[in-house]
């Protein structure tokens, strides 16, 4: 049960661990070099979370990023993949919202059994390390997210991440 995939750590980067912690949680842990309310922006501020947020390896586009960020607030995620036909839409509601520390929304596409995503920030000096954690409706639920390759791009997606967080810890850094 506790399978666990390692990123490759270069000598700035940290590595991301993805780790099946039960029947039905997905957890993927990573330190980021970038202060809390960095971090916490890039994922809550629909600008920069579409400049990360797809691996680029998949083919796959973000063509819109809509997020409202508040308890009761709602996203929605539209991508586009060459072999798919139609666009395909992720959408939920924010249910917790601790400004650069705890976020917590809904899947809801698909058959009413999405995951529930949990993302924390905790600050560790000049780092954060992000532990998000999805937590399916069943084993099966997750079962199927590993089989359909979604939850493979992790490791990429949080190197896009490091890159964005270099250059935002940058301009900052400038201001």
């Amino acid at each position: 049960m506790n399978e666990r995939r390692n990123s490759e750590p270069t000598h700035t980067k940290n590595p991301t661990t993805v780790e099946r912690t039960s029947d039905r949680e997905l957890v993927v842990t990573r330190t980021f070099n970038a202060p809390a309310r960095i971090v916490y922006e890039a994922w809550t501020k629909p600008e920069l979370f579409k400049r990360w947020w797809t691996p680029k390896s998949s083919g796959v586009t973000m063509l819109s990023c809509e997020m409202d960020v508040r308890v009761g607030g709602t996203y929605r995620l539209v991508f586009r993949h060459p072999a798919a036909g139609q666009p395909m839409t992720f959408f939920g509601r924010y249910t917790e919202v601790t400004p650069n520390s705890r976020v917590v929304w809904t899947n809801e596409e698909g058959n009413g059994d999405g995951a529930v995503t949990t993302v924390t920030f905790e600050e560790r000096g000049t780092k954060t390390l992000v532990v998000m954690r999805d937590l399916h409706s069943s084993k099966e639920a997750l079962d199927q997210a590993i089989a359909s390759g979604s939850t493979s791009g992790f490791g990429e997606q949080f190197e896009q991440l490091d890159e964005l967080l270099v250059t935002q810890s940058a301009s900052v850094g400038e201001s």
